[in-house]
């Protein structure tokens, strides 16, 4: 199946609902192959955070963890 996409001038797309729920995941891999795009779903990033992953914290907690720490990091904050 295809579907029809505009990106705009922040280069951010939506992608369908149908393509979404085929996906069936919130996190997706890109891949550029000349001028074809493919998403790819990513069922688990534990792997990519596994430090700092505490028992069962959701996706968007750990995310939220990584970029405050990233954040004060950046402004030079003791960790």
């Amino acid at each position: 199946m295809a579907y029809s996409a505009t990106i705009t001038s922040k280069g951010q797309i939506t992608i369908p609902r149908a393509a979404r729920q085929a996906l069936n995941s919130s996190t997706v891999d890109i891949e550029v192959q000349g001028n074809l795009v493919i998403l790819r779903p990513v069922q688990s990033v534990a792997g990519s955070l596994a430090a700092y992953q505490h028992g069962t914290e959701s996706f968007e907690k750990i995310r939220s963890k990584v970029w405050q720490e990233v954040a004060d990091e950046k402004a030079g904050k003791p960790s």
